[in-house]
């Protein structure tokens, strides 16, 4: 089996991180966040990895969660960052070292109310599908 974890996450924020209108929404996008953390922020969630090989060829479908934290009052900015992402991400080029013929598709998210009222909190899910480049 072939693991893209570590190169697939940082592909991800790599390319969060170059983009401008979502750099101009949030005060960072952590892999662990640290204290106190200013918001809004992205944090990178669980990335689950599922073998999809295809003949000879070495192949994951990955799901990647992200979440968007917020203290506005109401959805609005929520709602604008993860529009904000989904610019970055969704069907967008992502290079992954060692791997080709990525793809990459907004699968699912949930907005919802954490249990401080102050804060607003959506997940947001990501599919991956990569291809191991042959060695």
């Amino acid at each position: 089996m072939s693991v893209a974890l570590w190169p697939l996450q940082q592909a991800l924020v790599q390319a969060l991180r170059a983009d401008t209108t979502l750099a101009g929404l949030i005060s960072g996008i952590y892999d662990e966040v640290p204290e106190p953390a200013v918001h809004p922020y992205v944090s990178i969630g669980s990335i689950t990895e599922l073998v999809a090989d295809a003949h000879n060829q070495r192949g994951l479908d990955a799901s990647v969660v992200l979440h968007i934290w917020s203290t506005y009052r109401g959805w609005r900015q929520a709602a604008e960052i993860l529009a904000a992402l989904d610019a970055a991400l969704d069907r967008r080029p992502l290079t992954v070292p060692g791997w080709t013929d990525i793809s990459v598709v907004h699968e699912r998210h949930q907005a919802l109310r954490d249990p401080d009222p102050e804060i607003r909190h959506i997940n947001v899910s990501y599919r991956v599908w990569l291809t191991k480049e042959e060695e």
